[in-house]
């Protein structure tokens, strides 16, 4: 398979990037597309030119951390993948492909397609702890959930925070990442101690790191590899409006 990749290249956060032309020949359709981009580097080693630098590391779309934006999408073309369990045959022989990096404020760009996302990682910090006994792990039904709370937890827990729906929204806004954090903890009863300090918390980190707002268009939900749902936002903003209350009845 023969392609063209057209590749956005960037020394670092302060230097003008551009897209740069590789012609790529010999292309297995089983690759992955990871798999391709470091067939691509070996040949610019042999040359003496600077590699493409990329974040992968499980190569599994487990861990979150192999965001492209690929033709414009993050993640490439197919729905509840990400980039590392993209195949090249997804793609055509004498096919184009622009690979880039995410476009977000919040998300500066490290360099090439390497971009700085330690901004959800300062989201988490802030609050989405839970108060716990340490020691001994504690027996597994000492403490009743209700099934459909331990599903309804699980499915936000799934978000792997790789920002692919911040670089989706047209406002790079976090609200899904975010919300899918709070539900998980809010569903159980393990988070009920820091339930209000934690939304309030954590929403404040992330209007902080300069994340927009959400309106509600749901790109977030269509591009995530994990198919989070939007559902998560509701209860996040349930949840921010109902601990605002409380700590204005308390007088905070």
């Amino acid at each position: 398979m023969k392609l063209l990749l057209k590749i956005w290249r960037q020394d670092d956060r302060n230097s003008r990037g551009k897209l740069v032309d590789y012609p790529l020949e010999d292309v297995d359709a089983d690759m992955s597309f990871l798999d391709m981009l470091d067939m691509l580097n070996e040949r610019l080693v042999k040359q003496g030119e600077r590699v493409i630098e990329f974040d992968s590391d499980c190569r599994e779309g487990i861990c979150g951390t192999c965001g492209l934006v690929i033709n414009g999408r993050p993640h490439g073309p197919l729905a509840a993948t990400t980039t590392c369990q993209l195949h090249m045959r997804t793609f055509h022989d004498g096919d184009t492909i622009v690979i880039e990096p995410y476009r977000a404020s919040p998300f500066p760009i490290i360099r090439d397609l390497k971009v700085d996302r330690s901004a959800l990682d300062r989201i988490i910090q802030s609050a989405a702890f839970i108060s716990t006994h340490i020691g001994t792990a504690p027996e597994a039904n000492a403490m009743l959930i209700a099934k459909d709370a331990a599903d309804a937890a699980f499915d936000a827990a799934t978000c792997i925070g790789c920002g692919a729906c911040v670089a989706a929204c047209k406002n790079a806004s976090a609200a899904l990442f975010t919300g899918a954090k709070v539900t998980h903890l809010a569903t159980l009863p393990q988070g009920k101690v820091e339930a209000t300090r934690r939304v309030v918390e954590m929403v404040a980190a992330m209007d902080k790191e300069g994340f927009g707002s959400c309106t509600n268009t749901e790109a977030c939900e269509a591009i995530c590899p994990q198919e989070i749902s939007t559902d998560h936002i509701a209860r996040m903003n349930w949840e921010y409006n109902f601990a605002r209350l409380r700590q204005l009845g308390q007088g905070r």
